[in-house]
């Protein structure tokens, strides 16, 4: 198939590690910072979906707060205000893949944009500190449709905002439910998929599962 005109990436699990909170975790609650990172992470993304569901979204930040409140209850750790605030804050200086950076580089000069469920404030700063902002042609956040992935009005912003057809974006992203949602939505879908995962049944298959962002420009 013809190479796409653009390409846009997800953020969280893609582009940025959301495990690499595990170490402020383990600080926190030391011997459970693994559980807490994953439990948090599969609460977090479970609220997305349920907030956009019951029509009754919270913006990205107030849905981590809420999953990781869910998480210590769940765990029975107790953390005061100020350790809570710490972790919640580690999502804005999460861990890029280490291929992040030269993968984006690789596919110039086509545009190269994140879609994310995070917020501009949660994401500006962790493009920054990442350094990957001089490889970005822009940051969407799906407040600007409000309501959270795989929901097709979110991919459609894409579209609309990259003045492009679907079939001529390439949607990349490390969650398999992301990527069956981008599919359904017309784009040509990399599904990195580092865990060796099977594919998604709910929907249609990526174009291309991959094992690392390396392998999308290849």
């Amino acid at each position: 198939m013809p190479a796409p005109d653009a390409f846009v990436f997800d953020a969280y699990g893609t582009l940025f590690d959301p495990l690499s909170v595990t170490a402020h975790a383990e600080v926190l609650a030391p011997g459970r910072g693994a559980e807490l990172a994953k439990l948090w992470r599969g609460k977090q993304l479970e609220y997305t979906w349920l907030g956009s569901l019951m029509e009754a979204r919270g913006d990205f930040r107030r849905v981590t707060e809420q999953a990781l409140d869910y998480a210590l209850d769940a765990l029975a750790l107790p953390l005061d205000a100020a350790g809570r605030r710490d972790l919640v804050d580690a999502w804005m200086s999460l861990s890029p893949y280490p291929e992040a950076a030269r993968a984006l580089a690789r596919l110039a000069p086509r545009p190269c944009w994140i879609l994310s469920n995070g917020t501009r404030a949660m994401l500006d700063p962790l493009v920054d500190r990442a350094g990957l902002r001089a490889h970005l042609a822009g940051v969407l956040s799906v407040d600007e449709v409000g309501v959270y992935k795989p929901s097709p009005r979110v991919y459609a912003l894409a579209c609309e905002r990259l003045a492009l057809p679907a079939s001529r974006i390439g949607f990349v992203s490390s969650n398999g439910w992301d990527a069956t949602g981008a599919k359904a939505g017309g784009m040509t879908v990399w599904w990195v998929n580092r865990a060796g995962l099977p594919v998604e049944r709910h929907g249609p298959a990526p174009d291309f599962v991959v094992g690392s962002l390396d392998h999308v420009a290849a």
